[in-house]
């Protein structure tokens, strides 16, 4: 990057919002996922103006620019894959407006999710879609990958709440979508083409969100199982029963015994725990909603039912759920945690599947998610010094993808494609339907400067 350039971006965004050092270099160079590559510079905007500024001189000089929140992503989508600039909106974080009597919320994108839940609380609303790094996550991020979360089953995704967008164009032109209505079918709906776009096509410089009143009454559930094939049959026959519960999650046997072995806790040599959550606005309603969980439980063998009495022992009930990740991550250097996806009715093909796949590549695994909604959570864990652990550990991901694709499901539910899953669109996507997305590419972004080398996209 030629110093002239270095010179006009810190001209625009002022020389403490711009580093071209090392030390910082290295921390943009990766995100949670096991991807890296370094960047030539960064740059903080901290307006749409300045970001439209930046974009028009980027494009202009075909220099890749890689937008980038909290780095909290497990696919890759934030590594700036060729080089160029790292765009950091994290500085953008505002929280423009809450107008409750239009149920909206207006953001920047540098906004932390757990930042926008604390300020809705004085409201007594929420967010819905919850991810798992809601305590570090930024809300540009979570639209730019339509993040997900535990609440998925009962309150959808991201991109259920986005009403609205203001973007920058890959040639610095500012564009706003969507409506502060509760609906509108005016024109495409290009509000939802940037949503999951992953950076690719627009930088997001402010968000229009709808908002939800918080139920004020929560019931908690921990069920054990013998059989795998047990908890399967009752997560189907729970969605199956009338109710939507706010949280549907599975921990496999091996989620148990790595909980059991390295973190000291006191759970049953099962095969599987399922963790449920109802909600609503009585407690009447929400006990009816758990008294039905119960029933269908009991009819699926659960050899044991825990009902959390109080808040206190409700997050005891999730400490499993909370901390098997982090737990089973420190079972060698470097792991990789996918977020496959099948229909209900396919998850206890999915789960025998997985479970098959990894123990004939002999590698430690665990396996836990949002059964809801059909989205899992196998998580390898392998030692990248080791050529053939690495070799085994993609040959697994690449069995467990084809597998997925085969079931009817998806490659991502909520993590993204990035680069982790880039080479493998075409076994969920045909032909055409990958062609018209590039073709969608080419017309945003016809230099491809904006987060080069993602999805799949380039021709």
């Amino acid at each position: 990057m030629e110093d002239s350039f270095k010179d006009v971006l810190i001209d625009i965004v002022g020389r403490a919002n711009f580093t071209d050092q090392l030390i910082d270099l290295v921390s943009y160079s990766y995100d949670a996922s096991d991807h890296d590559h370094r960047p030539e510079a960064a740059v903080c905007p901290t307006s749409a103006e300045q970001v439209s500024r930046i974009l028009d001189l980027a494009n202009k000089l075909r220099l890749p620019v890689t937008p980038r929140g909290a780095g909290t992503g497990l696919a890759g989508s934030a590594i700036p894959e060729n080089g160029g600039l790292v765009l950091d909106m994290c500085r953008m974080n505002e929280i423009v407006d809450i107008r409750i009597a239009d149920r909206l919320a207006i953001v920047q994108p540098g906004v932390v999710y757990a930042d926008l839940e604390k300020a809705l609380a004085r409201y007594g609303f929420f967010f819905p879609p919850d991810p798992a790094s809601a305590s570090v996550c930024t809300l540009g991020g979570n639209v730019a990958t339509n993040a997900g979360g535990l609440r998925g089953a009962k309150y959808g995704v991201t991109g259920d709440y986005v009403m609205g967008l203001e973007l920058v164009l890959p040639d610095g032109r500012i564009m706003h979508t969507g409506s502060d209505c509760m609906k509108s079918v005016s024109g495409y709906n290009i509000t939802q083409m940037f949503v999951g776009s992953e950076g690719t096509l627009g930088v997001i410089t402010e968000i229009t969100l709808k908002i939800n009143p918080r139920p004020i009454a929560v019931k908690t559930l921990l069920a054990s199982f013998v059989s795998l094939e047990d908890a399967g049959c009752a997560i189907i026959d729970t969605v199956h029963s009338g109710i939507v519960p706010s949280v549907l999650e599975l921990l496999d046997e091996n989620s148990i015994k790595v909980l059991r072995d390295h973190d000291n806790m006191d759970l049953p040599d099962v095969s599987a725990l399922v963790l449920v959550e109802t909600d609503g606005y009585t407690e009447a309603e929400t006990a009816f909603q758990m008294d039905r969980v119960i029933e269908v439980v009991k009819k699926n063998n659960a050899i044991d039912i825990e009902v959390a009495k109080t808040a206190e022992e409700a997050e005891e009930l999730w400490r499993a759920r909370k901390s098997v990740g982090s737990v089973a991550a420190q079972l060698r250097p470097s792991n990789v945690s996918e977020d496959v996806t099948v229909p209900i009715s396919k998850i206890p093909d999915l789960l025998r599947g997985i479970s098959t796949i990894v123990r004939n590549h002999d590698l430690p695994f665990v396996i836990f998610g949002h059964a809801g909604d059909g989205n899992f959570h196998p998580r390898i864990m392998y030692d990248p010094s080791d050529p053939g652990q690495l070799r085994r550990v993609r040959k697994a991901v690449d069995e467990i993808f084809r597998l997925t694709c085969d079931l009817g499901g998806t490659l991502s539910g909520e993590h993204g494609i990035g680069l982790a899953k880039a080479r493998y669109m075409s076994l969920e996507h045909d032909p055409v339907e990958v062609e018209v997305m590039r073709s969608i590419k080419k017309l945003f972004d016809p230099n491809n400067i904006l987060n080069p080398g993602k999805m799949a996209l380039e021709i």
